[in-house]
């Protein structure tokens, strides 16, 4: 491998990582992309890591007047080939990001608003020289500081445009990176509401009623619906991971990567990193690759891992897989063993709907690039009416696969993951008394974390709980057991199938139960009746008997539920 190569996974800043003569795809044509298309103010959703914030610095270097006499750092790239040249260092950018603006309260997210108000006045108090502020605009200046009073914050970049545009007599450009990073914060920890109000009132602000902007890009993970906090923005150009614009701005594309690969001497690594990395979905534009897992591929010389899913980022993710639904679930046992689904979806992500809405998660999924597009169709009853689009969805690649298998193992963590594999030891070795015994504290630890409900019903509970233990069973058994569910027996009921890889061993049959009073059942042993009256009713064991496997490997086991409580038989 060319050790002379630097390659700085971390690099955010595009005029140090030039400076550095680091690793670096030219991605420069964006410049000139967005340029040309000359939208007012344009959103870009991409998921984390994917050069977001490297991009937007770019896009500072460029035009910002800050460094104009710079043309150094875009000496070689394909965007100083031509009349852009004079385009650079000639404008006023305000370049701000909401990163770092993660609380787990409003009134701490109304403080780091501040703070990053505050640090944007300071880098320009060039305008307090001179006459060209009034002694009212003096005082306003001095007031934007850590801990203001939020009370016409919204209004703060707003105001700082205004003061930039009457010194350089030229429009602001607006750089905002990461716009959506508070909103997620605001819902995991409460105060959506509160959050959604004052950056309505920000966006409509800076963006929409702004006569100092020449134009502005926005970045993020997500599409944020208009009404939430875009109501009043109709000049917004929106492009989300399926859009054909600025595609290959964002990510690598397989060619650049398997250039970089020769050019560092892992060339025999193509397909393996293919199999791991490839798989975004970008537009029309097929192989895309996570530029931070092929960066840090390169500098480990060649390690497999899961660099890009390793990396903060996934409560959000964890939460609404964990807390979700039995359909949730459901879906995930199918994405994990390699499947599709197929799914009406709104690309507008409406946070406030995300814990009753599944659709609304796999929009958020999609957007965050765990999920990738095999196919679109529309479908529409009604000539006259607007069309339905259904995507058939699935995993984006082995990277994620293992992220999501790495966190339905993490729910069952701590001592309820030693707990978890002496109820699997037992199960195999047919040892009932154990069994119980160990589901029974497995049930007791874990029921808490599958609730999302303030005070869900008896029978939610468990159905919440055993849809998740069903995955942990996908997960934890994958190299010896093929997990199929069958999920057809209505609200409660839940049957499994457990099929040995190696046919010589036992196979299972497990027919999860909530006891039912409207059934007639007063007992958890009534419960377990039933539950293998019905594995022998709907003939479970058929299909197994089909594949080869004799009676005698098949064991056929009852779970009945009464709330943290399970009865197996």
């Amino acid at each position: 491998m060319d050790s002379s190569i630097l390659v700085n996974i971390s690099a955010q800043r595009f005029d140090r990582l030039r400076a550095q003569g680091a690793f670096y795809i030219d991605k420069t044509e964006f410049i000139r992309e967005w340029w040309e298309k000359s939208s007012d103010v344009t959103l870009i959703t991409r998921p984390r890591r994917f050069g977001k914030t490297l991009n937007i610095s770019m896009l500072e270097c460029f035009f910002s007047t800050k460094y104009a006499g710079r043309g150094d750092l875009f000496e070689g790239l394909s965007i100083w080939e031509g009349r852009y040249r004079e385009l650079q260092g000639t404008f006023p950018v305000l370049f701000l990001t909401f990163a770092n603006i993660k609380a787990s309260r409003y009134a701490d997210m109304e403080y780091k608003i501040s703070k990053v108000f505050s640090d944007l006045y300071e880098q320009h108090r060039y305008l307090l020289d001179g006459e060209l502020l009034s002694r009212n605009e003096r005082e306003y200046y001095e007031h934007v500081k850590p801990g203001m009073a939020m009370q016409g914050a919204a209004d703060a970049i707003h105001s700082l445009t205004g003061f930039m545009q009457r010194y350089y007599k030229r429009d602001v450009i607006i750089l905002l990176d990461e716009y959506d990073t508070p909103m997620q914060e605001a819902w995991l920890n409460g105060y959506w509401d509160k959050a959604a109000e004052f950056f309505r009132e920000f966006f409509n602000s800076t963006f929409k009623t702004n006569p100092y902007l020449d134009r502005a890009m926005i970045t993020g993970i997500t599409r944020i619906s208009k009404e939430s906090i875009f109501s009043d923005l109709n000049n917004l150009d929106v492009i989300t991971t399926t859009s054909d614009e600025y595609a290959t701005a964002f990510g690598f594309t397989e060619d650049e990567v398997f250039q970089a690969l020769d050019a560092v001497g892992l060339e025999a690594e193509k397909q393996g990193v293919k199999q791991w990395y490839d798989g975004f979905t970008f537009g029309s534009y097929t192989d895309i690759y996570n530029p931070w897992s092929i960066a840090s591929f390169i500098r480990k010389k060649g390690r497999y891992e899961a660099y890009w899913t390793n990396t903060s980022g996934n409560a959000l993710v964890n939460a609404l897989v964990q807390n979700g639904d039995a359909a949730i679930k459901q879906t995930m046992e199918e994405l994990l063993q390699g499947k599709s689904f197929v799914t009406e979806l709104d690309e507008q992500v409406v946070f406030n709907q995300l814990g009753s809405d599944n659709n609304a998660v796999w929009s958020l999924l999609l957007a965050a690039g765990y999920l990738k597009v095999l196919k679109t169709e529309a479908e529409s009853d009604d000539e006259a009416a607007e069309d339905n689009v259904f995507y058939t969805l699935t995993l984006t690649n082995h990277e994620v696969r293992q992220m999501f298998r790495k966190m339905v193992k993490g729910w069952f963590q701590g001592g309820t993951t030693a707990v978890y594999n002496e109820f699997i030891k037992a199960m195999l070795n047919d040892n009932v008394f154990r069994m119980n015994t160990f589901m029974n504290k497995v049930a007791l630890n874990t029921f808490s974390s599958f609730d999302s409900g303030n005070k869900p019903s008896e029978e939610a509970e468990p159905e919440r709980f055993y849809h998740g233990f069903v995955l942990g069973m996908v997960v934890n058994l994958a190299d010896t057991y093929k997990v199929c569910s069958n999920r057809e027996s209505g609200y409660g009921r839940y049957d499994v199938i457990l099929k040995p890889l190696d046919k010589s061993k036992k196979a299972f049959i497990f027919e999860f139960k909530v006891l039912s009073p409207y059934e007639g059942e007063r007992t958890l042993e009534e419960t377990l009746a039933n539950a293998h009256a019905q594995i022998e009713e709907k003939q479970y064991a058929v299909e197994l008997l089909s594949e080869g496997f004799a009676a005698e490997q098949i064991r056929k086991y009852g779970f009945a539920f009464q709330g943290k409580k399970c009865l197996i038989g």
